[in-house]
């Protein structure tokens, strides 16, 4: 039976941990699927994967033509889709524009916005208000890397209350759940305990309704790795091993034979 919103919920109440992770291709989502990966998040950190040096780039053309292929490799898990930066931030009709249009071409379920600031969470009311999933996201929001960098949100009291207030008000909003991204575990900790949706960390500690990363990272595919990722095996070392084999074979005419 394929998962839906509302046992995401039902799974934090009966404490049950929600594993997530990303997913661009039909491939990789399919083996995720098979694996008993619970969401799988369509996100915009495909702009690193297409060679882009941050999420800025990417387009909700390119965003919606793999996550097609991800639905098309997935029959159990919630597939949820990033709006990429710029496609729902001037308006909500924009917004609209965007969420349906993801819904209506690939076949995921939700869509995850970025921020919690009152013109975001109004924006989501009108969303969610039209019957359209949205998972928010708080903390480090990479969209907004050329003003918050790469580092730890949340560290100071007043930061740590305004990503709290946000998180409050993304709940009201009819958020179905929320990314908690590179905040203190304490922050995290008191979030999950405070809504009644599920919190999905990543960098955020282990106190978490559930848990994301992204799946390059886990592999050893990426070239650089973030500080809370961790490696479960090296893909990257495997596979040039692998071309260099095939290449020494084919030249010394081992291979065919």
């Amino acid at each position: 039976m394929s998962v839906n919103t509302q046992q995401l919920t039902q799974w934090k109440q009966q404490g049950r941990t929600i594993v997530a992770l990303t997913a661009w291709d039909y491939a990789i989502a399919q083996l995720l699927d098979i694996s008993g990966v619970d969401l799988i998040l369509v996100g915009d950190s495909l702009a690193v994967i297409l060679g882009y040096e941050t999420t800025l780039p990417i387009t909700l053309d390119e965003m919606i033509h793999h996550a097609k292929s991800v639905r098309r490799g997935v029959k159990n898990a919630l597939v949820v889709v990033d709006l990429p930066f710029l496609t729902y931030q001037e308006s909500i009709s924009q917004a609209m524009h965007s969420a349906g249009r993801v819904l209506k071409e690939t076949g995921a379920q939700a869509v995850k916005l970025e921020g919690g600031y009152p013109a975001m969470v109004s924006t989501i009311t009108r969303l969610v208000q039209a019957g359209i999933p949205v998972m928010g996201h708080v903390g480090l929001t990479p969209q907004s890397i050329h003003q918050l960098g790469l580092r730890q949100q949340g560290k100071t009291q007043e930061a740590g209350e305004r990503i709290f207030n946000e998180a409050i008000a993304l709940e009201k909003a009819g958020v179905f759940a929320i990314v908690l991204e590179h905040i203190p575990t304490k922050l995290a900790m008191e979030i999950t305990q405070k809504i009644r949706i599920p919190t999905i960390g990543i960098g955020a500690g282990s106190s978490c309704d559930g848990q994301v990363l992204v799946t390059s990272d886990i592999l050893g595919l990426s070239e650089k790795q973030p500080p809370f990722a961790k490696v479960y095996t090296n893909l990257r070392e495997t596979i040039t091993k692998a071309v260099q084999d095939y290449a020494v074979e084919v030249r010394e005419g081992q291979f065919p034979k």
